[in-house]
């Protein structure tokens, strides 16, 4: 179990024994989001802050004032430091909570959550081509090849399934991604060519990588240990992690000339706005500017 669901755990069970009502309503709030198809990850990061609230006013949430709450996240993110995460996530999961109980107006007088605009981090292909060579195990060295070769979110390399890959038609199903929406991803001929040896190998038996476990998905932690450990034998001084890949896989199709429809399906991005943020960071080459007529007429080969 990781610290985070540790720590959901402890709060939540330490406010339903402690907090009045806090049990009944909290049974209440994880049906509804359960309703709304929110993720498992999401209801848990919401809970933590919700129950940290409860516990700390001795009052369901719905009987504290705005002013008490906004006072609290003050102090939390001012004085006690706390992340930035952690203030998003409490608000977002005050805000499912209002509305839960029919309070619409504190809901909507929650603090608005300003978007951050910070250009992500990306390797260059010199560094990602260090990066996948450095481990000794070939399993560690194919797991972080695959995450870059098609651009996958932590839990959709975590989850992913040996029969997700299919091989004839050179696509990789990615199901249940963010938003619990499928996707077909580009299977690569590099990772085509050398998956059965990695099957024959490494042997995994439901999960593509597999944690000590047989037949059980590797753990977080355990991916970001195997990124952290290529990265300290290389010298790559970037700050890298599995969105780090994700992060120069984008980037690397538009500087191959890659459309920019095609890269947000790839994605799996739902906003074209979340794909764009990539043209200011990739080194795409200006093209000389012609005619399309030229073309018509231009013999092949």
């Amino acid at each position: 179990m990781s610290i985070k669901n540790r720590q959901y755990n402890t709060l939540v069970m330490q406010a339903k024994a402690n907090v009045i009502g806090f049990k009944e309503a909290y049974a209440k709030f994880v049906e509804r989001v359960s309703i709304d198809q929110k993720s498992p990850s999401l209801i848990s990061n919401y809970g933590r802050s919700i129950a940290a609230i409860g516990l700390h006013f001795g009052r369901v949430p719905h009987e504290i004032s705005v002013e008490e709450i906004n006072s609290y996240l003050y102090r939390m993110t001012v004085h006690e430091k706390q992340s930035r995460s952690y203030f998003k996530q409490a608000v977002f999961g005050l805000r499912h909570w209002f509305r839960l109980f029919g309070m619409e107006e504190k809901a909507i007088a929650m603090p608005s959550i300003k978007k951050e605009e910070k250009l992500p981090v990306v390797m260059s292909k010199e560094e990602c081509k260090l990066l996948f060579a450095a481990p000794r195990s070939l399993k560690h060295r194919f797991l972080l090849a695959f995450a870059y070769a098609g651009g996958l979110r932590m839990n959709e390399v975590r989850m992913l399934k040996i029969s997700d890959v299919d091989l004839d038609r050179k696509q990789v199903h990615i199901k249940m991604g963010k938003g619990k929406k499928d996707r077909y991803i580009v299977l690569s001929e590099f990772i085509a060519s050398r998956f059965k040896n990695y099957l024959r190998e490494v042997k995994p038996q439901v999960y593509l990588f597999e944690g000590q476990t047989p037949g059980e998905p590797m753990g977080e932690r355990s991916i970001q240990y195997v990124i952290n450990e290529a990265v300290q034998k290389t010298e790559i001084k970037k700050q890298v992690s599995m969105h780090t890949l994700r992060h120069s896989f984008a980037t690397h199709l538009l500087e191959d000339g890659l459309d920019i429809h095609s890269i947000q399906r790839l994605l799996g991005h739902s906003d074209m706005r979340t794909t764009m943020v990539y043209l200011h960071v990739a080194d795409i080459k200006p093209r000389a500017v012609f005619s399309p007529l030229d073309t018509l007429y231009k013999k092949k080969g």
